[in-house]
């Protein structure tokens, strides 16, 4: 396999590995910037964001209450969040869990007895231009139609 067409991935978080644990007993104010698996179970006053755009996972256990902005990839809700809720590919809200503020999600799940007091939005990734080459093509057909007819006849042809 010396030419392999598959691009090499990093491992996608996993739930029930932690890179970083806010324990119980522990209250944070403050910001929260994290790569990795983060579980929340205890009291977090700040918002909480990740650096990595696809592999990273929060977990908010059912000690667990943020207050503030959640912006990661992949969240797992089993406890109370009061704040708006930004999950960039996917959410679960399990049936413990609540939250005061806006869910904004492209992939959810949620379990029956989830409660959610605001609005519930799915986020549409934009389309690509595919044929964006098409489109240049398209204009120097334009200006070689603009083209006077003289100048079109005085080139040599190849």
């Amino acid at each position: 396999m010396l030419f392999s067409s598959k691009k090499k991935q990093s491992p996608k978080a996993k739930a029930g590995a932690a890179d970083t644990l806010i324990c119980k007993q522990t209250k944070i104010s403050g910001d929260i910037n994290f790569t990795g698996v983060l579980y929340v179970d205890g009291h977090v006053k700040g918002n909480i964001t990740s650096e990595e755009v696809d592999n990273s996972l929060l977990t908010i256990g059912n000690n667990g209450f943020v207050e503030g902005e959640i912006q990661v990839p992949h969240i797992v809700i089993l406890g109370r969040v009061t704040g708006d809720v930004h999950a960039l590919e996917h959410v679960e809200l399990m049936s413990e869990s609540r939250i005061e503020g806006n869910v904004y999600y492209k992939l959810i799940e949620m379990a029956m007895g989830a409660k959610v007091n605001g609005q519930m939005l799915h986020k549409v990734e934009k389309q690509k231009l595919i044929s964006h080459q098409k489109k240049s093509n398209a204009k120097e057909s334009i200006e070689v139609e603009n083209t006077p007819i003289e100048k079109l006849k005085e080139e040599p042809d190849e």
